[in-house]
C-alpha cells in the first residue's frame, strides 16, 4: 500500500482549513485516511505558531514505514527540521510556449524584412540622385 502524507481540505467556502493526514495514495482527497497527524490553516499570519501544527513523533513514524509527503507538506516537514526537501529549479517556466515562440519568430522575420526593405528603398533614390549628378 502506498502511503502519502497529504492535505485534506475542511472549511467553508473561500475559508480553507487542512488537515494534515495519512491516506493511501488512491484514497480520494477529502476521503478516507488512516491517521491525522496535524493541521494547516492558511489564513492565519505567516509568523503564527497555529498555522501549521504536526505530531512530529507520528510522522516520524510513518516517514519511517515509506510514506511519501507531497510538496506542501514536504514544505512543512522541512520547516519543523523533520525532512530535507531540496531547492527546485525551473529555468525555462518563464518562457512561452511553442506556438507564442513561433508567432514571435515570424513577427521578428517581418520585421526584419520590412527594416530591409526600407533600407533598400532609401538607398535606391540616393543611388538615382548621385547618377543625374554625375550625368550633368
Amino acid at each position: 500500500m502506498a502511503l502519502k502524507i497529504r492535505l485534506a481540505r475542511g472549511g467553508t467556502k473561500k475559508r480553507p482549513y487542512y488537515r494534515i493526514v495519512i491516506a493511501d495514495a488512491r484514497a480520494p482527497r477529502d476521503g478516507r485516511f488512516l491517521e491525522k497527524v496535524g493541521s494547516y490553516n492558511p489564513l492565519l499570519p505567516k509568523d503564527s505558531p497555529e498555522r501549521v501544527t504536526l505530531d512530529t513523533d507520528r510522522v516520524q513514524h510513518w516517514l519511517s514505514h515509506g510514506a511519501q509527503p507531497t510538496d506542501r507538506v514536504l514544505r512543512f516537514l522541512d520547516a519543523a527540521g523533520l525532512a530535507k526537501r531540496e531547492a527546485r529549479n525551473n529555468p525555462k517556466k518563464a518562457l512561452p510556449g511553442k506556438k507564442a515562440q513561433e508567432r514571435l519568430d515570424a513577427k521578428r522575420q517581418a520585421e526584419e524584412e520590412a527594416a530591409a526593405a526600407a533600407a533598400e528603398a532609401a538607398a535606391a533614390p540616393a543611388e538615382e540622385g548621385g547618377e543625374e549628378a554625375a550625368a550633368s
